[in-house]
Formats: structure tokens, sequence, C-alpha cells
């Protein structure tokens, strides 16, 4: 009997036993690893994810603005799968990041783009003498100069630095390897019509339109032209008036926009296509301001910058004031998405400039 209870005290497993556990588990995360993640909390700068009870997972900084598109699309509870970066910070968390996640989602758009004989957006960043290299979501592309229509085969360097559209014609991931075509998209006909409808447009004409691609650099608008279609680019700077962090939280394909042309010839960013503005077809919100806010009103609003010299406050989309470094108690700390209480101090209309200050929650140290 005393053989029988020794063995079971053997077996016992104390509470310290299990904290030496736990802490084990989580040390033996190494840099590199891949982990298997479940969303739990999504936030404006940070995702959390839970790494299987071993911690509490984290992406963000320079690996959540690399993986916004991503993330955007998910819920919680959906799994993913996440690099180490940091295996366990001062709070006790893991640093993670998504590229795998990321490379793994754009490659399957790309198949699927391949499959269907779709378009996919591409930015053109070098050109060889056998063809261009190109961007797609972040995998590396090449278009050779046969895949070039007319129009740009005769000066293939131009298309360097410039958004425009392509189809798969041939992929491989394990080699990582993508080849593209420009001129099964833009053919010379398909160009001569649309230079004919862009002999009409002029700068400020106003135009319903249909979302056809959705990039991280902006969207690609379909627009009806004397009966022909033609097809423009909104640049994320010209999304909105507000801040943008990326065009799928605005908008999907199919959506239906009024736009306004802001370009015509010659766009370093639309590669001879249409430039065209969501932002510039809605009311500046800076014509209004002076009528909407006054100088001593009390208002709330949310910390869109923090810098040296100041804090930036959106009061709404498009119009932001600032709180002077001078105005502000040391120690005081602000953090992106805080709101905040403040008054106007002064307006600049055309300048575009507002002064606010801080609306005292408490007594100052040393006010009498």
């Amino acid at each position: 009997m005393a053989t029988k209870t020794t063995k079971q005290a053997s077996k016992a497993v104390t509470m310290a036993d299990l904290l030496a556990k736990s802490k084990s588990s989580i040390r033996n995360l190494a840099l590199g690893q891949k982990v298997r993640g479940t969303v739990i909390q999504k936030l404006s700068k940070s995702l959390i994810l839970d790494i299987a009870g071993k911690a509490e997972g984290v992406v963000s900084e320079k690996a959540f603005a690399e993986a916004r598109e991503y993330i955007s699309k998910l819920k919680v509870g959906d799994e993913v799968i996440a690099t180490v970066l940091v295996p366990e910070m001062r709070d006790g968390s893991t640093l993670l990041s998504l590229r795998d996640s990321v490379s793994a989602a754009v490659w399957q758009h790309i198949e699927e783009s391949y499959k269907n004989k779709t378009e996919v957006a591409v930015f053109a960043k070098a050109f060889a003498g056998s063809g261009i290299t190109v961007d797609v979501n972040g995998v590396a592309g090449f278009i050779p100069t046969s895949q070039l229509s007319k129009e740009f085969s005769k000066n293939p360097a131009s298309l360097v630095g410039k958004y425009f559209k392509a189809k798969v014609i041939e992929l491989d991931k394990q080699k990582n390897k993508l080849v593209l075509s420009e001129r099964e998209v833009t053919d010379a006909k398909d160009i001569a019509l649309a230079k004919k409808a862009l002999e009409s447009v002029k700068d400020g004409d106003v135009f319903e339109g249909i979302v056809t691609t959705v990039a991280n650099f902006g969207i690609f608008v379909k627009i009806i032209i004397d009966g022909s279609n033609v097809e423009g680019l909104v640049h994320i700077s010209e999304l909105s008036w507000g801040k943008v962090q990326h065009p799928s939280e605005m908008y999907s394909v199919g959506d239906k926009v009024k736009v306004t042309v802001i370009g015509r010839k010659d766009n370093p960013q639309t590669n001879g296509k249409l430039a065209l503005s969501i932002k510039q077809a809605k009311r500046d919100p800076w014509i209004d301001v002076d009528k909407k806010y006054k100088e001593e009103d009390k208002i709330t609003g949310k910390v869109s910058k923090v810098t040296d010299f100041g804090v930036f406050i959106e009061l709404e989309a498009g119009v932001e004031g600032l709180i002077h470094i001078t105005k502000i108690a040391p120690g005081k700390k602000f953090s992106v998405d805080d709101g905040v209480n403040c008054y106007i101090e002064e307006i600049d209309p055309k300048g575009r400039k507002i002064s606010l200050g801080l609306v005292l929650t408490s007594v100052p140290v040393g006010y009498k």
C-alpha cells in the first residue's frame, strides 16, 4: 500500500510545475518558427491572435502595415499561419508576421486570375532589354517585350513607375515564376477607341463609374464615354478627403462611384489612362469649415498623428487641427485613435489650418 501511495505522489503535479511548463512552452517559440493562430481581436493598427494557448500573438507596426489588405479581409475566428518575429516581448506576448499567409493569398488570387483569364493590377519597377519587371501585390512578375501592345512596345521604358493591368500567361509558384501580358489587355483597337473617346473629355468632367479592380495603390474605375468603355485610375490619395489605410477598406469590385476627371494626358501614375478622383467629386470639407466651427467651440476629435511638434486631431473626414506641443503638459501622452476633448483657438480656412487647445479635465499641478 505504501508503494502505491509513493507512486501516486510521484505523479502529482504542483501549480509551480504547471507554471514552469507554461513558461517553458512560451520560451520554446523560436525566431522564424511557424505557428497557427486564431484571430481573437482586430484593432486599427494591430491584430491579436490566440496561438494555441502558449501566449497571445500580436501583429503590429511594420508587420501589420505589410499585411493590411490581407488583414482587412479577416474575421474573428479565422485561422492563419504566422511567423515568429520576437518569441516573448516584455508584456509576455509574441510578435508575429503574416508575410507567408499574405504571399499565399496573393498567389491564390494570381492562380484564380490565370484560371479565369481575368486581369491583375501591376506596378512596373524596371526595364531590361528583354522586358519589364513588375510587382503584383508583393509578388515579382515579368512582362516580355513581345507581350507589350504596339503602343507601348515602341518605348517600354516609359512604363516604369506606372500602374496598369495585365493578364497572367504563365506561372509556377514553386519556382516563384510569373509571366504576364499587357498586350492581351490593351490592343491597338482598344487604344484607338479610347483615344477618340477621350478627345471630348475635359478636366473637371464628372462621370458615374463602376469599380473594376481594387489594388493597394488605388482602384480602377470603368466609365462610358461616347459609347466606349474607358478605364481610369483613382489613386489612393484621391479616394477620400480623410485618411485611407487601404482601398479595400472602402471599395469592392462592382461598386458604383462618382468620379471627377483630374488628368487626361501623360499622367505619371496612370500609364496614359484617365486620372480620376472620387474625393473631388464630393464637396471639399474645408469650404464650409468656418461655418461649422467657431473659435472657442468645444469639440471631441480623434488623434490622427503624433509628431515632435504636436498632435493632429481629426475633427471629421479631411479636416484636422493641431494641438501644438507648447499646449501639452509635460508627461501627457497621446496615441493614434485616442479620443480627445479640445477647443478651437483659431481657424484659417484658406491655409487649411485649425489651432486647437486641450480642454482641462483636472486641475493643473501648482494651480491655486
